[in-house]
């Protein structure tokens, strides 16, 4: 072997490890990016007739275990899922009051019961009658309270699948166009992987967003399709969009049952039938206590007759008649006032009914109509307060074990970096004997 092609090869291997330097360098700053996945330089022993000629280094490749990756991706869309959905409930417990505190619905429904219980042995007591009406008005209060954290968790959730739609298509724009960069570099046979690592990062987010997946094709893109089978646009038109009537449209087309899963999923069920179920159970609470008053003779709240139905919004309409805000007497009297022929004593009549027919215990139609309402509303928070929890783990369990197998290792990486270290000094060394060599030879020759 000559000196020409000693000094040759040991170019080559300066040349391959800084390439290799240049990776750990990228892996090592990326350490705590998370989603990143660690990058290699592979290397290739090269040969002329036989004869060695050093070492070529290829492109830099992603160290990614695809199927981990696609896990997490999924546990990723269901955590965002179960979040923005534990979230939205959450909000509405806070306002559903605490049973054994006096302010859920079952407790103050009890004290309208208790103060008309008093006012049976003293009908005439006007403090008393005053104190039924102010019990009457905690529990309409109470019932327009909780509608109207209904109605602004609707309105929240609308206005996060705009702003949903709005951060998908940005994310998916730019899947695009990194797409086009990656087709041209692999075609020019240089590295993707910094690319494929920003990629990967905006699906995680479009995942986050609606459960896509990604299906890599032959030229180093990809597509995203939902769980439902949904192709996402990248190559920019035509972009997702929200009609006036809440619907995803996908250029004229709705797509909005497609994208089922993902936090955009999350806040489309939410405003479409967990939210509003849950109105339509208040409805029939505030319709169901409205006309059992009505029926017992006393037009107790309003809007009665019929307007008191379980029509959607109800319970935001609700409150105490104001002809019996004014004349408190007519929780003795009634709706009309009614002359006492019964020959009950003190005007006990219309009370006693109401207590026997309306407020009667804890079995009575209204009773149960109110603690069905609170106990479907605990039921469906509790279950989206579980699914968050587990799918929290999860992603957790799997961000973990995808670092394991994909992510950089530092201490890896610093003991790559002292053995490219002293490779580079022994290539360095044949450079510089290799060189004296040659300037011996030169000397010799003159």
């Amino acid at each position: 072997m000559s000196i020409a092609s000693g000094l040759s090869i040991a170019n080559s291997g300066l040349a391959a490890i800084e390439a290799q330097l240049s990776v750990v360098s990228q892996n090592v700053a990326n350490a705590n990016t998370a989603g990143y996945s660690a990058e290699s330089v592979s290397l290739t022993a090269t040969s002329a007739q036989g004869l060695g000629t050093g070492v070529s280094a290829g492109p830099a490749i992603q160290l990614v275990n695809t199927s981990i990756q696609s896990q997490l991706n999924a546990s990723v869309a269901d955590q965002s899922f179960q979040q923005t959905t534990a979230s939205a409930l959450t909000g509405i417990d806070q306002v559903m009051g605490t049973p054994g505190q006096g302010n859920d619905l079952s407790s103050l429904l009890g004290n309208l019961q208790s103060g008309f219980t008093t006012l049976l042995s003293d009908p005439g007591n006007t403090v008393q009658q005053s104190a039924v009406v102010g019990t009457a008005q905690n529990l309409s209060n109470q019932i327009n309270t909780i509608a109207s954290a209904l109605g602004s968790a609707v309105t929240t959730s609308q206005g996060n699948v705009v702003a949903g739609i709005k951060s998908l298509n940005a994310s998916l724009t730019q899947v695009g166009t990194l797409n086009n960069q990656i087709i041209s570099l692999a075609q020019q046979g240089r590295s993707t992987a910094d690319l494929q690592n920003q990629r990967d990062a905006l699906v995680q987010t479009i995942a986050g967003l609606t459960g896509a997946k990604l299906i890599a094709q032959p030229t180093g893109a990809i597509a995203l399709y939902t769980p439902s089978g949904l192709q996402l646009p990248t190559s920019g038109a035509p972009q997702l969009s929200v009609s006036g009537t809440g619907a995803v449209m996908l250029g004229t087309r709705n797509v909005t049952a497609s994208i089922t899963t993902g936090s955009i999923g999350a806040n489309l069920e939410l405003a479409s039938s967990t939210l509003p179920d849950l109105q339509s159970g208040l409805d029939n609470v505030a319709a169901t206590l409205a006309n059992s008053f009505t029926a017992s003779g006393l037009t107790l709240f309003t809007p009665a007759g019929a307007s008191a139905t379980a029509a959607s919004g109800f319970s935001s309409q609700i409150t105490v008649n104001p002809a019996v805000t004014q004349n408190p007497a007519l929780i003795r009297d009634g709706t009309p006032a009614n002359v006492n022929t019964s020959g009950d004593a003190g005007f006990t009549g219309l009370i006693g009914t109401i207590l026997s027919n309306t407020l009667n215990g804890s079995t009575g139609t209204l009773a149960t109509t109110t603690t069905g309402f609170t106990a479907q509303e605990a039921s469906v928070s509790s279950a989206a307060q579980t699914a968050s929890t587990a799918a929290t783990s999860l992603t957790s369990a799997l961000t973990t074990q995808a670092s394991t197998t994909s992510g950089v290792s530092v201490d890896q990486q610093m003991g790559l970096l002292v053995t490219l270290q002293n490779a580079y000094a022994a290539n360095a060394k044949v450079v510089s004997i290799a060189q004296q060599m040659w300037q011996t030879e030169e000397a010799m020759i003159s």
